[in-house]
């Protein structure tokens, strides 16, 4: 049977990061093999990884068309595997499909994360003298394990991620065959070809969602979240709970959305769904002598969707708690039990990205990549970062405690949605220091300089550059308008948050600001 994921993706990496992809001109047993090892391994614990034979590869990249692989040697390599994966010890079977890519076939092997670990395999697969080593993933490479690193292995053997353990009190029955076959629609898989001739037992076996012997077999974790009506059936509080707080944080009114629940993917969409028309607002902010307005958002769209996607992939789904957003009048909090890896710092956090070397649910983070809900490993806080300073928005708080219990996002309100009243002290205030400040300008320079000047205030800690980025003024104009506003002593140049700096406001500025907002 084909693969579950489409090909064409797999090949390019756009379902699955390239370091768990390895390409191969033709049939080298013994390089093959120490990557099944290594793969099989898993020591990143991020779901094993893909051999390509039939593609051969340039600076990392798979050259197309692919070179192929005949019937005959074929035949050949699947016969040669069945005596080669006893050699793994402990005995090792990955899967093995034959793909077709512009009519030419290629062999996939799939050597998923073992439950068995750690594997060592002979140095050379073919040798009379049969050395055995260990072997794991080291970014897109295959290395001997060195001491410390089996030891590590070691300690990985009895742990398995919650998403891909079987759960032994349910049966392939409680899994939908319409949302596996929805899913393989969405992703464009071949095996959708397959399964009106096949039992949702091999379907699922094919996907690697069963777990156990065929006569005692039971659906993986990730099965249940992914391709069940009702995951909370069997993980309690899988769901988000919206709560609006109209009145700000002190005041006790508040309102509940409708729980949001169903398969995880849906549970995204649908969140997504609810806060672009229930929270989320587009203003279009004309720049004074430029002709080309600005659109902004209270939210930026990709913050949102990452944060979102995130919280339900890396939820702790063992935690009977809700993924929960509090949405206030001028910031929203999202908040996820189940924090970043004990091998983390907390004091990093607000810095990240955060690289884990353990993936809490990395089977249903592949699922997601699938249907493109969520981006490679240690991408979101970079992505989220991003899309704020692409929209102008203030800087996200990323915060976990001690014992990684939670994670919690809070996004600020984009200035130009503040209430109009707070809003219009500000920029009164803004406008008064620069009247107070700096003399002899045009009415036109003085509105460039209240527009810079405001940017800097909701976005302190930044460059020249980002800012041109944000106003979308020329930069050799904002640069001037900069240094008019730092000899005017209304902001500084401090390298205190970042290795190359950015632009502050002075204290006696921000004393203003603040009296200004006290007042209203």
């Amino acid at each position: 049977m084909p693969l579950h994921i489409n090909i064409q993706d797999l090949i390019a990496g756009r379902t699955v990061e390239s370091d768990r992809i390895e390409y191969k001109k033709g049939w080298n047993p013994g390089s093959i093999y120490r990557s099944i090892c290594a793969f099989a391994n898993d020591i990143e614990d991020i779901g094993g990884g893909y051999i390509i034979v039939g593609v051969e590869e340039k600076n990392g990249k798979p050259v197309l068309p692919p070179i192929g692989v005949d019937d005959e040697q074929i035949d050949r390599i699947q016969r040669e595997m069945v005596g080669y994966n006893n050699l793994i010890n402990p005995v090792y079977f990955p899967k093995v499909e034959i793909e077709e890519v512009d009519g030419k076939k290629i062999v996939v092997i799939w050597a998923l994360s073992g439950t068995n670990r750690p594997y060592e395999v002979p140095e050379e697969i073919k040798a009379k003298d049969k050395r055995h080593q260990y072997y794991i993933r080291v970014m897109s490479s295959t290395v001997k394990a060195n001491k410390q690193q089996r030891e590590d292995l070691i300690a990985l053997a009895n742990k398995v991620p919650f998403d891909d353990r079987p759960n032994t009190s349910v049966s392939a029955d409680d899994i939908s065959f319409t949302l596996i076959k929805e899913h393989l629609r969405q992703t464009k898989s071949r095996l959708l070809e397959w399964v009106d001739d096949r039992s949702k037992t091999d379907i699922l076996s094919q996907m690697e969602l069963l777990s156990g012997p065929p006569e005692r077999s039971h659906p993986r974790n990730v099965a249940l979240m992914m391709f069940t009506d009702n995951p909370e059936k069997y993980f309690p509080y899988s769901r988000v709970e919206v709560v609006h707080f109209p009145n700000g944080a002190d005041d006790p009114t508040f309102t509940e959305a409708p729980a949001i629940t169903g398969p995880v993917p849906q549970i995204i969409r649908q969140t997504l769904l609810y806060l672009k028309t229930a929270v989320l607002q587009e203003k279009i902010r004309k720049i004074p002598g430029q002709p080309e307005a600005v659109r902004i958002w209270n939210y930026p769209y990709t913050a949102l969707e990452e944060i979102v996607a995130n919280c339900l992939y890396h939820r702790d789904y063992q935690t009977r708690e809700p993924v929960e957003i509090r949405v206030y009048p001028n910031f929203i909090v999202f908040l996820n039990y189940g924090g970043p890896s004990r091998n983390f710092d907390p004091n990093k956090v607000q810095t990240g990205p955060l690289f884990s070397r353990r993936y809490r649910n990395r089977r249903l983070g592949d699922f997601l990549k699938e249907l493109d809900l969520t981006e490679g490993k240690a991408t979101g806080i970079p992505i989220i970062k991003r899309a704020l300073i692409n929209n102008g928005s203030p800087e996200a708080k990323f915060e976990t405690d001690e014992d990684r219990s939670y994670f919690q996002v809070i996004l600020k309100i984009h200035p130009d949605f503040l209430n109009d009243k707070v809003e219009g002290a500000i920029e009164g205030a803004i406008e008064g220091a620069i009247e107070g400040a700096i003399e002899g300008v045009t009415k036109r320079v003085k509105e460039k300089l209240t527009a810079v000047l405001s940017i800097i205030a909701a976005n302190e800690g930044k460059r020249t550059p980002e800012y041109a980025q944000i106003t979308g003024i020329n930069a050799k104009s904002l640069e001037r308008y900069i240094t008019t506003l730092r000899n005017a002593e209304l902001i500084f140049f401090s390298q205190k948050a970042t290795q190359i700096g950015g632009y502050y406001l002075t204290d006696e500025l921000r004393s203003k600001l603040s009296n200004a907002n006290n007042q209203e």
